[in-house]
């Protein structure tokens, strides 16, 4: 009898330490769901990263070959700007020695001839670079163009 009590007893603290074990195996089942579930995050935050990597390596190739597209136009450009610029100088210095009808300059005109400045011009006319200005307002004295007329003043 005293063995079967003590079994029973035995047998009741089994009972209440499997139960307690049982609810420890639950709580520990919750936390490794949880922890199954961050790892999938994980593993889909990867993935987008890895994504967005690549997008932006695709980003970068084709930025650098739009630049490239640019810098190449622009360089076409520049080389059209050239020729016009040097067309343009052609034709002045054509018009300039005689290959057009020349310029003539009128009564009270001067014509810009290679190497004049506005203090040449008024000293060889007898005048002040400010009697110059004051009847040529528009001219730009450091950007004369040869065979362009300029206004003398009236001898005083």
């Amino acid at each position: 009898m005293v063995i079967g009590a003590l079994a029973l007893i035995i047998g009741g603290y089994a009972a209440i330490s499997l139960s307690k074990v049982k609810q420890t195996l639950a709580a520990q089942a919750d936390k490794v769901a949880k922890i199954d579930d961050i790892a999938s995050q994980v593993a889909s935050a990867s993935a987008a990263s890895d994504k967005a990597a690549r997008d932006i390596t695709t980003l970068q190739g084709s930025t650098q070959a739009a630049v490239n597209q640019i810098g190449s136009e622009l360089a076409t450009l520049d080389e059209k700007v050239k020729h016009m610029e040097e067309a343009h100088v052609a034709k002045a210095a054509k018009g300039a020695k005689g290959g057009g009808e020349p310029v003539v300059a009128g009564p009270g005109e001067y014509v810009v001839k290679p190497g004049d400045t506005g203090a040449k011009i008024a000293r060889a006319n007898g005048t002040s670079i400010a009697d110059l200005t004051s009847v040529n307002p528009g001219i730009s004295w450091s950007h004369l163009k040869v065979g362009q007329k300029i206004k003398l003043p009236e001898k005083k």
